[in-house]
């Protein structure tokens, strides 16, 4: 069974930098994109930034120069490096995957940004 771990949520002043992984387990036959997304209180799921055929990057225009989004094919991780951070990243930040076919999501982890 395909699992995905989301790890490194927390809180965060103003300013600061968080990383996120996302460990997929599980019998991969085939990876298409590995994506974080977000949710923020009382709002809609968004796209923050995804990763397609191991090298095509795409960010949502709200994090461009402050996230950065990679992979370790190796240990089957994708990371998220979030840096300069607002307050209005304050969200569950989910990951996802198109794997082998199907999608699947992670469990979410929470980021608050607050001073």
């Amino acid at each position: 069974q395909v699992q995905l771990v989301e790890s490194g949520g927390g809180l965060v002043q103003p300013g600061g930098s968080l990383r996120l992984s996302c460990a997929v387990s599980g019998n991969i036959f085939s990876i298409i994109a590995m994506a974080w997304y977000r949710q923020a209180p009382g709002k809609q799921r968004e796209l923050v930034a995804s990763i397609t055929g191991g090298s095509i990057r795409t960010y949502a225009d709200s994090v461009k120069g402050r996230f950065t989004i990679s992979g370790d094919n190796a240990k089957n991780t994708v990371y998220l490096q979030m840096n300069s951070l607002i307050p209005e990243d304050t969200a569950v930040y989910y990951c996802y995957g198109s794997l082998s076919g199907r999608s699947y999501w992670g469990q979410g982890t929470q980021v608050t940004v607050s001073s």
